[in-house]
């Protein structure tokens, strides 16, 4: 019966995920009366031409203002749902949003970048407010969270330096090579998360089977009438911590991180000289600033790396994880992040599922660390002067309301048919679309670049 509902569910379900996809290449033909073919001429060269053309007609559409037509509407639709599949995986989401708000609504790549701090932000305050719910099992005693602070407080600062550090190499990669690393590292952490995902599904499908074959046992969670009460239970388990009570200690640290970081960069300011004081863009005090942020990592993420606790997950051989790999994973996804202009949520995922974390702790540690870099990208793009702001909160409420409704049925899903793989899945697919969206995104700015005759080598940080 569990396999006919999961099947139902996904026939419902293909029609939002066919609307998605052909959305984006549909929704501007209406402002046309005169259509051409786009294969006239079945040629790469005069794809990528038109479709270039086309951007540049929606861009002059739109203007600076975002202003309410259909390709707004539509890239509101495609961020609500694009919002709900990410909010499962306790991901951000910016590799859509960013080719959403840019190809279908025709905004800049900077104020896009914006909009997306904001949306993320709006997505990863649902995710956060669901995952610190306390929770008293039948005795009244706290149940254990789904949050293990302990690898967000390892993995929190060096993300946030990796940041720090993935943006200065932005402004000196050339454009073909991010796209390049992009699109190599995408679809290597797609694969391996989807490999992950099927690990788990079949593991999933194994206990299922084994406690079907247990219900005439006693005392092994079967109720009078022969039913596996904990049959419908995520089957991987929960690898949290058992909790006397909220861990404020641990949350006020990464609220110390965020709050040193925060003032390092209002201090700083960015490149252009923007900031609360007055400094020379790209001087001696501007790359102090800068490198302070590593001793500052060094000293928050000392603080737990040579505690006695221990990381409460496994690695594949079933041992204890060394500590040390999630502050090293956490600089490399942040960097990452930085190079190509998203959040580090989408890239630590895979590699936290990679290395043994079971996928509820990692879509809610995910989603804590998510919250505290989005929000920071937030309120710097409100010091220096944000445009639309006012847009950009509509956009960032449409997310959590879809944030909202993705929690409540992927835990609806994971309740009802105990697989808890589904938000791995969940996870691969917001990967699979943003390595699509984003090194398309990519390609076409590359080509632009080629045909324009401007330079596409290396360039100096300022």
């Amino acid at each position: 019966m569990n396999i006919q509902n999961l099947l139902r569910y996904v026939s419902l379900a293909l029609p939002i995920f066919f609307f998605f996809f052909i959305t984006p290449t549909t929704q501007y033909h209406a402002h046309h009366h005169r259509q051409q073919p786009i294969f006239n001429d079945l040629t790469i060269h005069t794809f990528i031409n038109k479709t270039l053309q086309w951007k540049t007609r929606l861009v002059k559409f739109q203007g600076h203002q975002l202003k309410l037509s259909t390709p707004t509407i539509v890239a509101a639709i495609c961020c609500f749902i694009a919002s709900s599949i990410s909010s499962a995986g306790g991901i951000g989401g910016g590799g859509l949003f960013i080719p959403i708000l840019t190809i279908i609504a025709g905004l800049d790549l900077k104020i896009a970048s914006s909009f997306s701090a904001f949306m993320v932000t709006g997505g990863s305050i649902a995710n956060v407010m669901y995952n610190l719910r306390t929770k008293t099992d039948k005795s009244g005693r706290m149940k254990k969270g789904l949050v293990d602070y302990d690898i967000a407080i390892l993995s929190e600062p060096c993300m946030l330096l990796g940041v720090s550090v993935g943006v200065v190499c932005n402004h000196v990669f050339p454009e073909w090579l991010i796209t390049i690393l992009f699109a190599v590292f995408l679809v290597w952490s797609t694969f391996k998360t989807c490999s992950n995902g099927v690990g788990y599904w079949k593991t999933e499908t194994a206990k299922h089977n084994e406690s079907r074959n247990g219900c005439e046992k006693v005392g092994n969670g079967v109720t009078k009438n022969g039913e596996i009460e904990n049959l419908r239970e995520p089957l991987m388990g929960v690898e949290g911590k058992e909790n006397s009570g909220f861990p404020w200690k641990k949350l006020m640290v990464l609220v110390m991180v965020w709050f040193s970081f925060f003032i390092i960069y209002l201090i700083r300011g960015n490149s252009y000289g923007q900031g609360i004081m007055p400094m020379k863009p790209c001087g001696v005090g501007y790359w102090t600033l800068s490198l302070f942020q590593v001793p500052l990592a060094i000293g928050f993420t000392s603080w737990i790396l040579f505690s006695k606790q221990p990381i409460a997950c496994l690695g594949p051989n079933k041992q204890g994880v060394n500590k040390l790999i999630f502050p090293l994973m956490a600089l490399m996804a942040g960097a990452l992040g930085g190079v190509f202009g998203i959040g580090g949520g989408m890239l630590i995922s895979p590699l936290l599922l990679q290395v043994g974390v079971t996928p509820e702790v990692t879509a809610a540690t995910c989603s804590l660390m998510v919250f505290f870099s989005s929000t920071m990208s937030a309120f710097q793009y409100l010091l220096f002067g944000m445009e639309q702001t006012g847009a950009a909160l509509v956009f960032s409420f449409i997310c959590f309301v879809a944030s909202v409704l993705g929690l409540v049925v992927v835990q609806k899903a994971i309740k009802e048919f105990g697989r808890a793989s589904l938000i791995v899945f969940s996870i691969g697919i917001v990967m699979a679309l943003s390595a699509v969206l984003m090194t398309s995104f990519g390609v076409l700015d590359v080509w632009q670049d080629y045909i324009s005759g401007s330079y596409m080598g290396f360039k100096m940080p300022c």
